[in-house]
């Protein structure tokens, strides 16, 4: 509760002494050692007030591509949300539920622009970003064309690190099936679990580093619940800057 009723100060909030909203529950009880955290297409100052009290451990958000309707993470809400000590996820979406759009050069792309909004605003190395494949891929595709998009963003994260070992470790959102191949194909280190129960590979898979859930009935805006476990790959900016 402090921490946002900080949070209300920094951004000039009024009415930060009203009552908070009950508490996120998610639909699991929690394991030992977990995260709540939730997942929203929207700036979080937005909806701070009715935040305030939520008790969640992280805020993931997204980067994108500059012609997307949606608000990319920016620096000023980063700092925002860092300020009260909620670790941030991030997230490169772009043409995510498009088939035809994975590619190597996509991949490699996309990992550019994904590097060069992590560092414009202030995400540590060795934190994660997570990249979307927001359909429900056939076999042949996830062994084809999101293979190579996912070598394609190596490659793009090791170009933008100079030809080094990439700063940020490379990590996927989307169904069991697509988690599992690129987890053991080594080219994601974290996985993100989509909600979407009935995609390819969902119940066998349980090697995720965050599961995404239903919409808590405690908050009114758009979002998704999510729990993490383990170094999920958040962090924190500016002056308590650090990977989880």
């Amino acid at each position: 509760m402090r921490r946002w009723g900080l949070l209300c100060a920094v951004l000039f909030l009024v009415g930060c002494s009203s009552e908070p909203p009950p508490a996120v529950v998610s639909n699991e009880p929690l394991a030992l050692g977990s995260a709540l955290g939730i997942d929203l297409p929207t700036d979080a100052r937005d909806v701070s007030m009715e935040l305030k009290g939520s008790h969640l451990d992280f805020i993931a958000r997204y980067y994108r591509d500059p012609t997307s309707r949606w608000p990319p993470l920016s620096a000023a809400e980063a700092q925002a949300v860092s300020s009260v000590g909620l670790r941030l996820v991030a997230l490169w979406e772009s043409r995510a539920q498009n088939p035809s759009y994975f590619s190597y050069a996509s991949g490699y792309a996309d990992a550019q622009s994904a590097y060069r909004q992590a560092r414009a605003i202030g995400q540590p190395p060795g934190s994660a970003i997570y990249f979307a494949v927001d359909y429900n891929a056939p076999s042949r595709d996830v062994e084809g064309t999101i293979d190579h998009y996912f070598r394609g963003v190596l490659a793009g994260l090791i170009t933008e690190a100079g030809g080094h070992q990439p700063e940020y470790r490379i990590g996927v959102y989307g169904s069991g099936s697509v988690c599992g191949y690129l987890k053991g194909a080594r080219l994601v280190q974290l996985t993100w679990l989509s909600n979407s129960t009935a995609w390819e590979g969902y119940g066998g898979f349980s090697d995720w580093d965050i599961r995404q859930g239903m919409k808590s009935r405690n908050l009114s805006f758009s979002h998704d619940s999510n729990e993490a476990r383990g170094d999920y790959g958040g962090f924190l900016v500016g002056s308590k800057a650090s990977a989880s």
